[in-house]
């Protein structure tokens, strides 16, 4: 009998024990944790909120018209008849034309970054800024190579975008796109940096964008691309689609190449980039075979501008640029871009290759020619 209710003991005393077990555990093994007590907070629910309010204040909306003399009948292909007619009272009719674009206040004195694209051509540009005041900006100096513009308002109290221009981005990070899409007001998306140093697009000549797949359409084009502590990493610049909306490949200017070219404009008015003074051309497969060449990488030089630097070195069409400074060129955007930041008469050591033989020229950096601009019409 006595063993009968040690047993009985020992058997309530396990099944208590595993009845306190599973009262610890249950919540855990369905998924979800035990009532917070009254009165504490709920668990935080991760949120950007922080970021955009440090940035959003500093996103402008731009606001661009431009008047052009329209003709009221079709144009014949002729120019020289073409500026004829144009001449002849009556034969044109001057209409207006507005579009819209985002901007970023850079300085607390009024300069503001947008893309080139957003105010060309234009005859008057407007600012709204986030806490609804307006004014009217002037255009400070413009680089259509990279598809910048500086303006300025004369307005006080600015807020100003925090810019870390040497801050390294990486793939993966999270970034917010800020801007005036469509024109329905300032509006935020948010993506990850999807890639970096997309080149070759055709949308400007120099090249060297992050790619993100942040939601950005039309009217985004000179807004901000900001981190998730608020600060500056990009200005929003151009998207592929084929139908005009965001398809998530969105492309952005590096903060650090912007802050470059503010800084150029601001002081000199006008963006100063190294030149050698020669059309190179890529190393193809095929043209690695015809040379000899184990790879394909360096420029073929396709030509020679007269009086330019190449030109007073001695350089001739058909050299192989292989070398600058003695680091390898791997094609024509590489040695574009490794030139463009040197000042005019620095001197550079070009290695070549030339009827098979490697040599090694001396040439002194001149000052890139500005592109033509297109005539107003």
């Amino acid at each position: 009998m006595r063993r009968l209710w040690l047993i009985f003991a020992q058997t309530v005393t396990v099944c208590l024990g595993i009845l306190f077990i599973v009262s610890t555990l249950r919540p855990q093994w369905l998924g979800m944790g035990a009532a917070p007590p009254p009165g504490a907070a709920a668990p935080a629910v991760q949120s950007y909120a922080a970021a955009v309010e440090r940035a959003a204040p500093a996103v402008v909306n731009i606001y661009t018209e431009r008047h052009e003399d329209v003709p009221l009948i079709p144009l014949p292909g002729d120019p020289g008849l073409e500026q004829l007619l144009r001449q002849l009272p009556g034969f044109t009719q001057r209409q207006s034309s507005t579009s819209l674009g985002s901007g970023v206040i850079v300085r607390a004195d009024g300069y503001i970054l947008t893309n080139h694209h957003v105010i060309e051509s234009a005859d008057a540009i407007r600012v709204a800024l986030h806490d609804g005041r307006q004014a009217p900006a002037r255009l400070v100096g413009a680089d259509p190579e990279s598809d910048l513009a500086v303006l300025r308002v004369d307005l006080s109290d600015l807020p100003v975008i925090a810019f870390s221009p040497r801050r390294e981005v990486r793939v993966g990070d999270v970034v917010l796109a800020i801007g005036n899409p469509f024109g329905v007001g300032q509006t935020t998306t948010m993506g990850i940096v999807s890639a970096l140093g997309r080149n070759r697009l055709g949308i400007n000549i120099y090249e060297n964008f992050i790619q993100t797949d942040a939601a950005i359409n039309p009217g985004n084009s000179g807004g901000a691309l900001i981190d998730t502590r608020g600060e500056l990493v990009g200005i929003n610049t151009a998207i592929y689609s084929e139908t005009g909306g965001s398809l998530g490949i969105g492309f952005a200017i590096p903060a650090a190449a912007a802050h470059d070219v503010l800084d150029q404009i601001i002081q000199h008015g006008s963006v100063q980039r190294g030149w050698l003074g020669l059309e190179p051309q890529d190393v193809t497969p095929d043209l690695a075979r015809a040379f000899h060449l184990r790879k394909a990488t360096g420029v073929i030089v396709a030509r020679v501008l007269p009086r330019g630097p190449a030109a007073a070195a001695g350089i001739q069409v058909g050299d192989i640029v292989r070398t600058l400074d003695g680091e390898p060129v791997r094609d024509s955007v590489d040695l574009l871009n490794r030139l463009a930041p040197l000042a005019r008469g620095t001197p550079v050591r070009l290695g070549l290759l030339r009827g098979g033989r490697d040599i090694e020229v001396e040439v002194r950096i001149g000052a890139r020619p500005s592109a033509p601009r297109p005539p107003r019409r």
